[in-house]
């Protein structure tokens, strides 16, 4: 069944980030978003109802799926739409794939779980990565402030995916499904962004064309219906470290259909720094060998 998740995730979301780059247009970002969790939050309590699996939440529940509203499907999701205005989509994968080392971190904040020196080391190699990854477009000083501004928000955005991993995993420790968390936490996501359209003064419009409904359609269903229900009940079957070890892919799959689509360009530091960079997320999960026992004469 794991092995299933892990397939799923992988495919779906090394996917999406091509799907984001083809959401960006007419319609501004943040309705773009509150329309995919809008949709997303309608299929899972159309399910949830008629098929009778929607639980009840008490106060506490609800306020956590608020929160995981506002982390998962809110902020999370403004920052890499945002980012995907000046980074390729590929490169925006590879920077998520770091929520290995922000999920390791956090455990440590959240549930007092020790931080190995394997994570520590595995994130320095990341970093590194990271940085031949982006050399190219860092060299250029004419587009260094946008890649820059890109490469921040896509790494906060991480930061955010990795804070919603956390909830989810206390909902579930509580017993609450992922199915229904995500029901209340994209609805919640979904009303806040529409309350900051309406705070702002965006204008509400709506792309009609196959292009922008083909995509919305893709990132709301599978992206977030099924993509965000496979990955959270990994969470709660793995823990958030180990689960978010399926991010290592995400790069293989994104960067060679950003080649494709987008005409992202490898260089020798690019392939050097995505290998870096996914070394660095194994090495995170690499289990330490547990030392031998040395027998003591009595």
């Amino acid at each position: 069944m794991n092995i299933t998740l892990y397939l799923l995730t992988v495919l779906i979301w090394g996917t999406t980030w091509i799907a984001i780059k083809l959401q960006m247009g007419a319609v501004a970002i943040p309705l773009s978003i509150a329309y995919r969790f809008g949709l997303a939050a309608a299929v899972l309590f159309a399910v949830l109802l008629l098929s009778r699996r929607l639980q009840k939440l008490d106060g506490r529940a609800q306020l956590l799926c608020l929160a995981q509203g506002l982390c998962l499907f809110c902020i999370n999701f403004m920052c890499f739409y945002t980012a995907s205005q000046w980074i390729p989509s590929g490169l925006i994968a590879v920077v998520f794939s770091t929520a290995t080392l922000w999920n390791a971190l956090n455990a440590r904040i959240f549930f007092a779980h020790k931080v190995a020196a394997n994570v520590l080391a595995g994130g320095a190699l990341g970093l590194a990565g990271l940085a031949l990854l982006f050399w190219p477009e860092l060299a250029d000083h004419q587009a260094s402030q946008e890649t820059l501004i890109g490469l921040g928000l896509a790494l906060f955005g991480t930061l955010c995916f990795s804070a919603g991993n956390m909830l989810s995993s206390l909902q579930q420790k509580a017993g609450l499904k992922p199915l229904t968390s995500n029901a209340w936490g994209m609805l919640y996501g979904a009303l806040m962004l529409t309350g900051y359209c309406l705070l702002s003064g965006t204008p509400f419009t709506f792309d009609d064309s196959s292009r922008y409904v083909g995509s919305l359609l893709y990132l709301a269903i599978p992206g977030s219906v099924i993509g965000f229900t496979a990955y959270l009940t990994l969470v709660g079957r793995m823990g958030p470290e180990r689960a978010a070890y399926c991010t290592v892919l995400f790069p293989v799959v994104a960067l060679n259909i950003s080649a494709f689509v987008e005409d992202y360009q490898w260089t020798i530091p690019a392939l050097v720094g995505l290998v870096l960079v996914m070394l660095g997320n194994v090495l995170v999960f690499r289990k330490p060998k547990p030392l031998p026992v040395v027998a003591v004469a009595r």
